[in-house]
């Protein structure tokens, strides 16, 4: 069985090399090519786009993809809506692992907003330090709001930079925990934490770490995304695996 996982996250990674532990399947997993040095994935990989469904359901038929996992981040709709569509079009066995969201607790200060734009404007008109714990390509339309001071921190360089009067950046890859958060929260001065609900514990410590500051976040809500068969963990996905290849197997497949 040749298994073709869509990834970019922690999951998808783990994902992976469990099931290519099991010695039974091939697994490959796309990357989609944000980031320019990724982290070593540990089984065959491929980088770049597929050229929208089409495209990815010809890859999937090409060659002879058996079980379709979409392991992507939660935002990257337009990526798990063409998963979908593939799967459908070719009609191989498809799941989505799609980690379970975050969900406010006492002491958290969350303004949720619908996208990108509506954080901007809800830093409101007065000057603030603000965190954008955003990846490269969503800070954008912070630059409608240029009266801000920024603290961008990225995996790789921001380039062009911000067109604002005040922005530092900060080039790291994590995880990050709630100590680590809190230093830099704290060395920065920040007074507002800009996120998206990822979920996940990779990149919680900055929620964390703004709750026990008592600092306000402007958390963007997950877009909506397929109905589809979907998980929120890996082990239940693996477990998924095990009995579609059991029935494959079965099947003769």
């Amino acid at each position: 069985m040749n298994i073709l996982i869509l990834g970019g996250t922690t999951e998808s990674r783990k994902l992976a090399g469990a099931l290519d532990a099991r010695g039974d399947v091939e697994v490959t997993l796309s990357l989609a090519g944000s980031t320019a040095a990724p982290r070593a994935q540990g089984v065959p990989t491929r980088v770049g786009g597929f050229g929208g469904a089409e495209g990815l359901a010809g890859f999937i038929q090409a060659e002879n993809i058996g079980m379709l996992i979409d392991a992507t981040h939660p935002y990257a709709d337009r990526i798990s809506a063409n998963a979908e569509l593939a799967a459908e079009k070719t009609g191989v066995s498809f799941l989505a692992l799609r980690r379970a969201p975050w969900v406010a607790v006492p002491g958290d200060r969350w303004i949720e907003v619908a996208t990108v734009a509506e954080a901007a404007a809800a830093l409101g008109p007065d000057p603030v330090r603000v965190f954008l714990a955003l990846g490269r390509k969503d800070i954008a339309p912070f630059e409608s709001a240029p009266q801000h001071t920024y603290l961008v921190r990225s995996v790789d360089p921001i380039d062009p930079p911000l067109a604002v009067p005040n922005a530092e950046y900060v080039t790291a890859r994590g995880p990050f925990s709630e100590a680590d958060d809190r230093g830099l929260l704290e060395q920065h001065g920040i007074e507002v934490v800009v996120s998206k609900n990822s979920g996940g514990e990779a990149s919680y410590g900055k929620i964390a770490a703004a709750r026990a500051l008592h600092l306000p976040v402007v958390m963007i809500r997950r877009p909506d995304l397929p109905e589809a068969p979907s998980v929120a963990t890996v082990s239940e996905a693996l477990a998924w695996c095990d009995h579609a290849l059991t029935v494959a197997a079965m099947r003769g497949v």
